[in-house]
């Protein structure tokens, strides 16, 4: 391996090897020789910028929440356009992808990791807490334009949909759901939230409320 070649953002290039290997291989094959091969750099360059693997496994969850933002942001916009079920889903789909799923498997599994991440304020199932409170936010904010029932309750729902749609993606070996298996998911935890017949006209645009 190279041992003279500086690198140019070790860390961005370093997450994303790992992240290349989760993609491809999947948790059991995440290690730091692995790491830095796929990063092409020397393995003492990982403990250059990390105090152990256990600690850049750390960095690398919190760089995958820190990317929650703006898929946040993203979702709570979208509040009071389309559908609720469908934009649910989308952004669910877009959040389990292979990498995050094997992120989440990774901190289930690894105990020296989640007692860093509790270390570092992640609470739960790091990713899966923070994507729960970027759905609850979001249906918070279609109760409030009249789109779910008033009485909808926001801090169960939310979590009932990260679990149920998770298991859906856990499979590495049966591949992704489909697009219909995800919104059928989705429309069974919040179609009866959903304002009149919700779970008949789910994926019908539900109107604002005539006073916002």
């Amino acid at each position: 391996m190279p041992t003279g070649v500086a690198m140019r953002d070790a860390r961005r290039q370093l997450f994303d090897a790992a992240e290349r290997i989760l993609l491809r291989d999947g948790p059991h094959a995440l290690t730091s020789r692995a790491v830095t091969t796929e990063a092409g750099c020397a393995k003492g360059v990982l403990h250059r910028h990390f105090a152990d693997f256990d600690a850049f496994l750390a960095e690398l969850v919190l760089d995958r929440i820190a990317r929650l933002d703006g898929r946040s942001a993203a979702l709570r916009a979208a509040a009071g356009n389309g559908t609720v079920v469908g934009n649910l889903a989308t952004a669910l789909t877009e959040l389990f992808d292979a990498v995050a799923v094997s992120i989440v498997g990774l901190v289930i599994f690894r105990d020296d990791l989640r007692a860093r991440l509790r270390a570092a304020g992640s609470t739960g199932v790091p990713l899966l807490t923070e994507a729960t409170t970027m759905v609850a936010a979001y249906l918070a904010a279609e109760r409030d334009l009249g789109r779910l029932a008033a009485d909808a309750d926001v801090e169960t729902l939310a979590p009932t949909l990260i679990g149920a749609v998770h298991l859906l993606f856990a499979d590495r070996g049966s591949g992704p759901p489909d697009a219909g298996a995800v919104r059928r998911v989705v429309s069974a935890v919040v179609g009866g939230a959903l304002p009149g017949d919700g779970r008949a006209h789910a994926d019908a645009p539900q109107p604002r409320s005539p006073d916002r």
